[in-house]
């Protein structure tokens, strides 16, 4: 088992901080219409949170995964069912901005209905996890 770690909180500060940074260049890429873009920073603004709830309750280092779900099951995070929804679909977006095989159809899915809906739920769970902090 990984020891607890020393100046916890400047790590959580770290983890926030760039949750903040990735928030705002979220909202720069909707504006410029960047959709695909604008979703998979969205998910790295919710990702650092709850690997910033992680550290902040266990005084460990965060586990690397980019999957939101289990990072919320590992920071004992409790879900209602349409959350855990979400975090499966904003999950998503990690792998279908990067990868090729991924990135035509996700960018074709990517309009701005579809992104403001997301973005829209990505503030939601990230208001909620700030508080958490």
């Amino acid at each position: 088992m990984e020891d607890k770690i020393e100046n916890v909180q400047n790590i959580v500060s770290y983890w926030k901080n760039s949750s903040d940074q990735d928030y705002k260049t979220m909202h720069h890429l909707n504006d410029s219409r960047d959709y695909h873009w604008a979703l998979f920073l969205g998910h790295l603004v919710l990702e650092k949170l709850l690997k910033a709830n992680y550290v902040s309750k266990f005084q460990k280092h965060a586990v690397f995964t980019h999957d939101l779900l289990r990072l919320a099951e590992k920071a004992e995070i409790e879900l209602d069912a349409e959350w855990t929804d979400w975090l499966d679909e904003i999950s998503t977006f990690n792998l279908n901005a990067r990868y090729d095989n991924y990135k035509q159809d996700f960018y074709r899915r990517a309009s701005q209905d579809f992104t403001t809906l997301w973005i829209g739920r990505i503030e939601i769970i990230r208001e909620w996890l700030m508080k958490k902090l």
